[in-house]
């Protein structure tokens, strides 16, 4: 089949790069020349393991292809995705769909012939109706449908959540529209993958649902361990317990910082906002708001109770910056909040992050981005581990004790066991692990 990506952001590239595996052939188009040039000269904009090979393959395969030009790849496009931003609106949480908007617009001035028109970018409950409308506004005589196809894409496991998703989701009543998605999708077949069709709307909200559930149990966790600390438990230990409980699952209960990135942060604040405009207040997803937030804030606080409540003077080695690892998105990671409040108490950081340095600079001021682990740690007070990239958790620590000034260890993701850090004359403190 033949399909046109609106967008090569995240979404749009990993989606465009799958489906040309997938052997249909794609068109990824971006107003951003400099970004469609990079692009067709072997650049990618953004890390993600495995990413430039597979644009690389599918590129030379004559399978995908990257523009500016919208006009034949969606004249001659069985599917139309619409993979634009939706970015939140500093402060209420609602979601900003001009970008989406735009594309619809110029989407239904191109159409020829019957044509699916995706939703791939995350939107609030109705956007496909205001899509539709769009269209039909813009071109009466117009033959299409509008579908809702959301994505469940982990940054940092991208490609192998687009080949083996645990479902897709289709939300559309038009029978045309359902087979074409069925053999977009019909690769997945092998996988058994489930592929639910469901009403536009539905589909628009199960997005919303399934992440703001995953912020849930991390900041379910995180006030776990709070509590694990004041009474002496190990949140390793408990989150097992549960974990091991088919009904709870033990994944997303790993205690930590708080969750950041593109989608938890953006998802529950604009779920919030669609529950205030429904007249339905979301009360557990309000509080999960608060809490994260206030958190990531609290880490900071932990680091410098941990080192005598006074940090001023004080140099601090923060290992990873990217809110989680094999990714270089730094929207609302924890490390934003706690750089700031260490540089507001009078501590000077020096900092590494394998892959994120480059976007952290445009964040955070005053900071010094360090070659390597040991660089950031040479003549430091105190290392925080901020994020759990690998790297971090088989370092020398003969050698990190040896260049730290004193053997402060502050580990926010438990990558260290206690008893092996006392043996080894560090000062150490974790989440949720009282010893």
């Amino acid at each position: 089949m033949r399909v046109a990506m609106i967008g090569t952001g995240y979404v749009g590239l990993v989606s465009g790069a799958c489906f040309a595996d997938f052997g249909h052939v794609v068109t990824c188009i971006d107003k951003d020349a400099r970004k469609i040039d990079a692009l067709n000269n072997g650049g990618i904009p953004i890390y993600e393991p495995g990413l430039q090979q597979l644009v690389a393959k599918n590129v030379e395969e004559d399978r995908l292809f990257f523009t500016t030009d919208p006009t034949d790849a969606i004249r001659n496009a069985d599917a139309v995705f619409i993979a634009v931003g939706t970015p939140t609106r500093r402060g209420d949480g609602h979601a900003d769909l001009s970008y989406v908007h735009a594309a619809a617009e110029e989407i239904a001035g191109l159409l020829d012939g019957f044509t699916v028109v995706v939703t791939k970018s995350t939107v609030p409950v109705g956007t496909g109706d205001e899509v539709d409308a769009i269209i039909r506004r813009t071109n009466p005589d117009a033959d299409f449908a509008v579908v809702s196809n959301p994505e469940f894409l982990r940054e940092g496991a991208a490609i192998n959540d687009f080949k083996r998703p645990d479902r897709v989701v289709v939300g559309t009543d038009h029978e045309e529209a359902v087979k074409v998605m069925r053999e977009l999708y019909r690769p997945l077949y092998l996988n058994e993958t489930p592929i639910i069709v469901t009403q536009r709307r539905t589909s628009e909200l199960i997005k919303y649902a399934a992440n703001a559930f995953l912020a849930a149990k991390i900041t379910f966790i995180n006030e776990i361990a709070d509590l694990c600390e004041s009474v002496g438990a190990n949140v390793q230990e408990v989150s097992r317990g549960i974990g091991l409980d088919n009904r709870i699952g033990g994944k997303f209960l790993h205690a930590g910082p708080g969750y950041g990135g593109s989608c938890f942060p953006k998802d529950t604040l604009a779920l919030s906002r669609i529950g205030h405009e429904a007249g339905v207040d979301l009360k557990i997803v309000n509080s999960v708001i608060d809490v994260n937030a206030a958190r990531k804030k609290r880490m900071a606080d932990k680091v410098i109770d941990f080192l005598g409540g006074d940090v001023s003077g004080k140099t601090i080695a923060l290992l990873g910056l990217a809110f989680k690892p094999n990714t270089d998105d730094m929207r609302d990671a924890p490390s934003i909040d706690i750089v700031t409040k260490l540089q507001e108490s009078g501590a000077t950081i020096r900092a590494y992050d394998p892959a994120s340095m480059a976007e952290a600079g445009h964040i955070m001021k005053d900071v010094l981005f360090c070659d390597g682990p040991y660089h950031a740690i040479e003549n430091s007070d105190a290392v925080v581990i901020v994020t759990e990239w690998d790297q971090f958790r088989a370092l020398d620590l003969d050698r990190v004790k040896k260049l730290l000034r004193e053997p402060n260890v502050v580990d926010l993701r438990n990558i260290y066991e206690p008893a092996d850090m006392d043996d080894r004359g560090f000062k150490y403190t974790s989440v949720g692990r009282a010893y």
